[in-house]
């Protein structure tokens, strides 16, 4: 038993004041790689776009060496997103899977704004990530402007009928519409260049095959759009990322390749989004 100015301390108490000297020691204690991981992601997040390993460890004062090896490690858990042409790294849809439960749909839709610009900044393209609105509609969510001088910039909020441009031959396969309704309500469409439906469905079958869809045009002239879907759990398609381009901008293999980055952007941002 020990005695103090205040009084008498048992020997339990004495045990407590112990075992909360070793708490409080032991929350001193950084962990200088999991320190510095946080830092790397909260910078990562604060640049908003893809950034190289050597502007990183500046920016923090980090050996190289052990920022790199931090990177590679966060891009092996699939929180950080490496382009292996550009050489630079930026926020992956891992990390937005950790925290999935606390976001907001706001905030979802903010994750998905790295890979967008990406894509806007490696094409010289606009990209925007549409979302269905209910039965019959779709509404512009999201957009990245393209960083060309000469460029096509879309307002957030618009909306559209669900079967429009790109995006329609996109969700027109998953709406779970009869034939009849199909083509009621693509009658009811205004189209800029004249498309029979056939023509459309046709093109509606391509984009299922494939993986994307296109509109050279017919939604707006001068305009080319390619659309790639974003699946919800359920399977259905609840978003599109959209690629917007002046027509005749690129020609058909760049086109192809343009599709192929916005499906794969898709299939990550399923799991960011939904």
């Amino acid at each position: 038993m020990a005695r103090s100015a205040m009084g008498t301390v048992t020997r339990d108490d004495a045990e407590g004041v112990d075992a909360a000297s070793n708490d409080a020691s032991e929350k001193t204690v950084i962990v200088k790689p999991a320190a510095n991981a946080i830092r790397i992601l909260k910078y990562l997040v604060e640049a908003g776009g893809p950034t190289r390993s050597v502007t990183i460890s500046r920016s923090l004062a980090l050996n190289a060496s052990t920022c790199f090896n931090i990177l590679r490690t966060l891009v092996l858990e699939d929180v950080v997103e490496f382009d292996p042409v550009a050489k630079t790294y930026s926020v992956g849809v891992g990390l937005t899977t950790l925290v999935g439960s606390l976001l907001t749909e706001g905030q979802r839709v903010a994750a998905a704004a790295p890979q967008m610009r990406d894509i806007a900044a490696r094409y010289n393209i606009t990209v925007t990530l549409w979302k269905r609105l209910g039965p019959d509609k779709i509404v512009l969510v999201k957009s990245i402007p393209s960083p060309a001088n000469v460029r096509i910039e879309m307002a957030e909020g618009q909306r559209l009928p669900v079967l429009m441009a790109s995006t329609g031959r996109v969700m027109a396969p998953h709406l779970g519409w009869s034939r009849k309704d199909l083509k009621a309500a693509f009658k009811a469409l205004r189209w800029q260049t004249p498309l029979s439906f056939e023509d459309y469905w046709e093109q509606v079958e391509a984009a299922e095959q494939r993986g994307w869809a296109s509109d050279q045009g017919y939604f707006t002239k001068g305009v080319q759009t390619i659309a790639a879907p974003v699946f919800d759990r359920a399977g259905d398609v609840a978003f599109t990322i959209v690629g917007v381009m002046l027509l005749g901008q690129y020609a058909d293999e760049a086109l192809d390749q343009i599709g192929v980055a916005l499906r794969d952007a898709g299939q990550r941002l399923t799991t960011a989004l939904t």
